[in-house]
């Protein structure tokens, strides 16, 4: 391990002056007066050594302190060091055959072209993407090791690199793939101090082994971004949903915690965070909540590479490049302290601590000058006079919003303080944030602290209140959201019904029945805060199917040709390939912010037609909705295949039911079984998101731009299926008698399985209620 690292470092000593030489065209900045008094304070960084104006290793002529006979004792050519040129050189010859021998890249998507036609205007990207963005932006090099649900980051990044994409130094980013994230954080740290800027992506138990390089790159104060998806951690089973278990393992490393509640807040404090920790030379964990922040597709206001490289601290830059260790500039850096000095020198640095919050709030504002957006460390909204309060961090935090707004305008007085600066926590901040008038506080994390009094954030704000001197407000504290569990409205309203209470509960939980140790606070019902003309839909497909592919491309089609706003977030199983998907959409004319599942659709659509006795799929259907279901039956055959409690719901909600064979259309027109196309095109007919007519003028255009690489003949069936599809779509009338059916709810028993061996108990789950099963008639 320790050789490993060795080497990494090795490798890396000469990569800020192959990332810098790019820089050294570009027009000097003189350097200002700075708080980086580590620098003025050594009188040899940036004297003796061969640097251009921005840093890196400048040809042997320039380098005037250096002669020949010296790069022949070092065995350099004064353009890097022999070992790092050599790795580069195999590294490109390896990329090289790769793209000749015509492989597929993991995550191939047209999402380049966003970025080098992206002018500042809409996109539909998702909160890994806007993470990648900016780190792209501002990176020399960045280390990956895939790990759910993060790997998408260091997918595009090593995607967008391979396409030759430039970022904002004129270079594209070094991209390397490490045999663990122990191994990446260690080669982070390696880059860091070559004086590269360097960038990764994790989450998990994959930033735990970070941990240890984590404490070093900030005790040496080292400028990087850290993004993190936050995700539970594997406990008394493996999750590999989000939580902030992970992120909360990490709050005594010493690094700054900035939490992000939606994708455009995650591009928009991805870069705040890379600006900052350039000038104040601290590091920044960037986190937020895996797959329902990582994955949510939204539409976001990009900030292109041109604005990005308008606002870089250029003399921050060359500070960085100009501490690099190399062999042709030879310093000390990291020392050994013993019981005479270390306390001494980890006190010392509270002051650099207490500067950070003036950093963040100094880029912040000259983020907002160019984008129109501010985020504070702590933000409030609700009513000026609320005494009942619930402080939370995450995407939770939107829910809550927009539930405070729903009371308020019933009456109530409440509100929710939004934590964004996690570490360091500013007690004189969050005391500024929250109303005077506030007489109870209810604290929500989004992790379980085993055996601790409370969980970090509720000791955080109960340690505040005691030191503010108002240990008069009552906190309790709760938790939610475990292992990706959905947060929805009602669960936001059943918080603030046990916060306004007589007696709440002190220590809670919310969104599950807890009838074991009696913590939950009920839920009673949901409610709809969505603002008025917002389509919901809901589809669910077979993983690998193609479903969620296609309603992604909905969504993008949607935002970028009209003046809708779009949302998606698609679940799976954690089969994944085979297993269930289930597509949420949001479709409005404002702005969607909804981080929960649909629970109230307009339309259903169902893509395989075993997924009716299954699943309670018409429960979410709104009164007057749609439901659409792939099957290879026709309304002959509606009678005997629909068990009886869709047939309930249906006509109790007086729904419009439609059919299509997706199988049969894809094979008449040579797909096969690919269906995606057909249903999207059913969903465009019949989803009333847009006009049809332009829907499908669209949607060939991205049939082109989609197939057009694999043949014209490709390109011809995609498009014979959108207009084979509109002709097979069946409208199905419902009969009045289907209100009297059995409304039985599908409940699962234990069977043996018949093909069990002898002496042996196999089971198997069989779904009971309405219909026995599919092809068989009523005995």
């Amino acid at each position: 391990y320790i050789c490993q690292h060795t080497m990494i470092v090795g490798r890396l000593l000469s990569s800020a002056g192959l990332a810098a030489r790019q820089l050294s065209k570009l027009t000097a900045v003189p350097a200002t007066n700075s708080l980086r008094v580590r620098f003025e304070s050594s009188g040899f960084r940036g004297r003796t050594t061969p640097f251009g104006p921005y840093g890196g290793l400048a040809p042997k002529e320039e380098a005037a302190e250096m002669s020949e006979e010296r790069y022949a004792a070092l065995g350099s050519t004064g353009a890097g060091t022999p070992v790092y040129e050599q790795f580069i050189k195999e590294r490109m010859a390896a990329r090289s055959k790769f793209l000749a021998e015509n492989k597929t890249l993991v995550n191939q998507s047209h999402d380049i072209e966003i970025i080098k036609q992206c002018d500042g205007g809409w996109a539909c990207i998702d909160g890994n993407q806007a993470a990648a963005h900016i780190a792209y932006a501002l990176s020399d090099v960045s280390f990956i090791y895939p790990i759910t649900p993060s790997s998408n980051m260091g997918e595009m990044v090593d995607e967008w690199a391979s396409k030759g994409l430039k970022n904002c130094f004129g270079q594209t980013v070094n991209v390397t793939e490490m045999q663990s994230e122990g191994g990446a954080a260690g080669a982070l740290h390696g880059s860091l101090k070559a004086g590269a800027f360097a960038s990764s992506y994790t989450a998990s138990q994959g930033l735990l082994l970070m941990i240890p390089n984590m404490y070093k790159i900030a005790g040496e104060l080292l400028p990087c971004v850290l993004h993190v998806s936050a995700r539970t951690l594997c406990a008394h089973a493996l999750n590999i949903y989000g939580d902030q278990s992970d992120v909360m393992a990490c709050r005594a490393t010493g690094w700054v915690m900035l939490a992000s509640e939606s994708p455009q807040m995650v591009m928009d404090q991805a870069l705040i965070a890379h600006l900052a920790t350039m000038d104040m030379r601290v590091p920044i964990l960037h986190f937020f909540d895996g797959f329902r922040t990582s994955h949510e597709v939204n539409k976001v206001k990009m900030i292109d590479f041109d604005t990005i490289k308008s606002l870089i601290p250029w003399d921050a830059v060359k500070a960085h490049h100009d501490s690099a260790l190399s062999p042709m500039n030879p310093h000390i850096q990291g020392t050994n302290q013993g019981t005479d000095v270390f306390f001494q020198c980890a006190e010392a640095g509270n002051s650099i601590t207490a500067k950070v919050p003036d950093y963040l709030d100094k880029w912040a504002d000259k983020v907002a000058e160019v984008t129109g957006r501010r985020y504070g460390s702590f933000s409030y909204e609700g009513h000026p006079e609320a005494e009942h309060v619930v402080v939370a961090m995450g995407s939770g935090a939107v829910t809550l919003c927009e539930v405070v707004k729903h009371l308020n305008a019933a009456g109530h007085k409440v509100g929710v303080l939004k934590v964004r600066l996690f570490r360091p926590w500013i007690k004189e901040r969050f005391m500024a944030a929250l109303p005077a008038s506030a007489k109870r506080l209810a604290v929500l994390d989004r992790v379980k602290e085993v055996g601790a009094l409370g969980e970090p954030l509720f000791v955080d704000v109960c340690a505040t209140l005691h030191l503010s001197g108002m240990g008069h407000i009552q906190v309790i504290g709760g938790r939610y959201g475990l292992g990706g569990k959905d947060f929805t409205p009602g669960m936001a309203v059943a918080v603030y019904d046990n916060l306004l209470s007589a007696a709440p509960k002190a220590n809670f939980t919310v969104g599950i029945t807890d009838d074991v140790t009696q913590l939950s606070v009920p839920v009673k019902e949901e409610l709809d805060v969505l603002p008025a003309g917002t389509i919901q839909c809901l589809l669910y497909g077979l993983g690998s199917d193609g479903t969620v592919g296609a309603n992604k491309t909905a969504i993008k089609m949607i935002a970028t040709y009209t003046d809708s706003f779009a949302q998606g977030y698609f679940e799976y199983d954690s089969k994944k390939s085979g297993g269930l998907t289930v597509s949420h959409l949001r479709f409005g004319p404002t702005p969607i912010h909804a981080p929960y599942l649909v629970k109230n659709a307009d339309y259903i659509g169902i893509h395989k037609e075993t997924y009716l006795a299954r699943l309670d799929i018409a429960k979410n259907l709104k009164p007057n909705g749609t439901l659409v279901i792939n099957c290879h039956f026709g309304a002959d055959k509606v009678e005997q295949m629909i068990p009886d409690r869709v047939k309930f719901q249906l006509a109790s909600k007086k729904a419009k039911l439609y059919l299509i064979n997706a199988s049969a259309v894809g094979v008449e027109t040579g797909l096969g079984k690919r269906i995606n196309m057909v249903m999207q095109t059913v969903f465009f007919k019949l989803s009333n998101v847009m006009p049809f007519a332009k829907a499908q003028e669209l949607l060939e255009k991205e049939v082109d731009k989609m197939y057009g690489k694999k043949g014209d003949d490709i390109v011809k069936m995609n498009i014979a299926a959108i207009h084979k599809t509109v002709e097979r779509i069946v409208q199905v009338p419902i009969p009045a008698h289907w209100a009297q059916a059995s409304p039985t709810p599908v409940t699962f028993t234990r069977v043996p399985s018949r093909s069990a061996a002898a002496g042996a108990r196999s089971y198997s789950t069989r779904a009971t209620g309405g219909r026995r099963g599919f092809g068989a008639a009523p005995r």
